[in-house]
């Protein structure tokens, strides 16, 4: 596991998700914000904002780390055994205080009279807790589960863009959830305003995501129905618990299953050398 500490690549990948944090939440908060001198900003252009900013950073980042941006998105990717244990800890970290310094940069560049909330998430229109927590479940499940769809490279059919397709999803999940809740779907994206201003005496977040972290639930729901049942990959339980524990892999697995599907296509079954079966 501690291999992953040694690694510069994993020193930039923590680093990444901290600045797409960071600029996630200084131009999503800010675009939320209500001007004295301006109209209200309309749930369209709040929606747009989050979206075009996601899109962008997964676009600018998605290499490097895979752009999580999100804790329950790690949360997800960990239940699908896609990051390691230690790896998802560290993310989750960066993920936390890159947005609060995104939202306090945001708190110091705005005038007084304009950055009043800083944009928070609290119910609106009489919504009850129960009701926030299931749209918020919602919303982080249809998120997530169009994120290991999008970016799944054993698929064969036109991908499209994974930015573009993700950015979406933020963006209609704005335009449903703004209603109810202001919209998170992003426990980093909640967390972070409430600390800046030191708010939590209404703040639901508070009580659903930091004590029940239920919304969570629709990440890992969307992560274990994607990745076990509609589309199940093909590891072993073994490999599975060396990617959870982080293990230094003695071969780069992509590689190896790319050779096997090319020694399958070059010869067939009824056709394989002898030892070859083994060898696979």
């Amino acid at each position: 596991m501690m291999w992953e500490l040694r690694s510069v690549a994993f020193t930039r990948a923590v680093l990444a998700e901290f600045l797409a944090t960071l600029v996630f939440i200084l131009f999503g908060l800010g675009s939320a914000l209500n001007w004295p001198s301006a109209a209200s900003p309309s749930i369209l252009q709040i929606a747009l904002a989050f979206g075009l900013a996601i899109g962008t950073l997964v676009q600018a980042l998605g290499h490097i780390s895979g752009a999580h941006i999100n804790p329950a998105v790690t949360v997800a990717c960990l239940i699908g055994s896609q990051v390691s244990f230690l790896r998802a800890v560290f993310y989750v970290v960066a993920q936390l205080l890159g947005g609060v310094v995104g939202a306090a940069i945001l708190h110091e560049i705005t005038p007084a009279d304009s950055r009043e909330g800083l944009a928070i998430n609290k119910l609106h229109n009489e919504t009850t807790t129960g009701q926030a927590v299931t749209v918020e479940l919602f919303l982080t499940f249809q998120l997530v589960l169009c994120i290991f769809a999008s970016t799944d490279e054993r698929r064969e059919d036109n991908l499209g863009s994974p930015a573009l397709s993700i950015g979406l999803s933020v963006a209609v999940g704005h335009l449903l959830g703004i209603r109810y809740t202001g919209c998170s779907m992003n426990p980093a994206r909640s967390f972070a305003p409430a600390v800046i201003v030191g708010d939590f005496s209404d703040h639901w977040v508070s009580r659903v995501y930091w004590e029940g972290s239920l919304p969570m639930a629709g990440g890992a729901a969307a992560s274990i129905i994607y990745n076990y049942i509609l589309f199940p990959q093909a590891k072993s339980f073994s490999e599975r618990l060396a990617i959870l524990k982080g293990c230094e892999p003695e071969e780069d697995w992509a590689e190896r299953e790319v050779r096997r599907r090319q020694s399958v296509e070059l010869h067939p079954p009824q056709t394989l050398p002898r030892g070859m079966s083994e060898k696979v």
